[in-house]
């Protein structure tokens, strides 16, 4: 693959910031949606057949190389096939976790997570969730996901309400994303996650990957780092569910195929 220029000059900026000094850059993405398809399971998620290739290939030229999500941090390690991947982070649960050289750390998991858990079974049978709704237990946060109901649109239109008015009583946010309500403290998102290990590795430039509504905190932390004068890009895995991020981006690909041939091409072009 031909590696593509960014469409903002910022994003320009920092993908040639990267190339130009890749042991000093930080080099993040998602995992469902843009590592690994998307599935109706998250369970039966597998990363993209090239993606372990493409990443153990930058693991080798660039200063860090980070997965951060949603999931558990061992989770996506094992579902992804990482475990072998050099100097791989992998952060987990939008910052509560992280995974490294085959050590997890974790923090505690608030109450008020473990209230939104105990109250669920109630506010879903009283707002009517239709059949194919079920609740992923992610320890520092909880998810109602609607995309194996008839019409996962209306479901997730018909339980935003309700969830959000659990979410605010206990001092929760209720985060949307692809089909999911997601119901998880304030002020750890991808965003705060990717500036702390930016700041952490002293990275002098940054590229995230992302799909859906919860990587928009880490493009928002992409355009804050280059204020700050860390040159960075943020690169859209484009999703029809999620035009939004599309639109937020300085490149856009498509879908898993286009980051890992992205990621590939990057690690190609290190190399000559």
């Amino acid at each position: 693959m031909t590696l593509p220029r960014p469409a903002t000059p910022e994003g320009r900026a920092g993908l040639d910031a990267l190339l130009a000094g890749p042991r000093h850059a930080l080099v993040a993405a998602d995992f469902d949606g843009t590592l690994a398809p998307i599935v109706a399971r998250p369970s039966d998620a597998r990363a993209h057949p090239g993606a372990v290739a493409a990443l153990t290939a930058l693991a080798g030229a660039v200063g860090t190389l980070a997965v951060i999500t949603g999931r558990p941090a061992a989770d996506a390690v094992a579902l992804g096939g990482f475990g072998t991947i050099p100097g791989l982070i992998v952060i987990g649960h939008y910052g509560w976790q992280r995974w490294q050289d085959g050590e997890l750390t974790a923090a505690e998991t608030p109450p008020a997570v473990a209230a939104a858990r105990g109250a669920l079974p109630g506010v879903l049978r009283e707002a009517g969730a239709p059949v194919g709704t079920w609740v992923e237990d992610k320890a520092h946060a909880v998810a109602v996901h609607t995309r194996g109901t008839a019409d996962p649109e209306a479901a997730l239109g018909r339980l935003r309400e309700p969830l959000g008015e659990l979410a605010a009583g206990l001092g929760l946010a209720a985060e949307p994303g692809r089909f999911v309500i997601e119901l998880r403290p304030p002020g750890v998102d991808k965003g705060t996650a990717l500036t702390g290990l930016a700041g952490e590795r002293a990275a002098r430039s940054v590229l995230f990957c992302g799909d859906d509504l919860g990587d928009l905190p880490a493009f928002a932390a992409v355009r804050s780092l280059r204020g700050a004068g860390v040159p960075g890009c943020a690169v859209a895995s484009a999703s029809a569910e999620s035009p939004q991020v599309a639109a937020a981006a300085d490149l856009v690909v498509p879908g898993p195929d286009g980051v890992v041939a992205l990621l590939a091409a990057i690690a190609g072009q290190l190399r000559q």
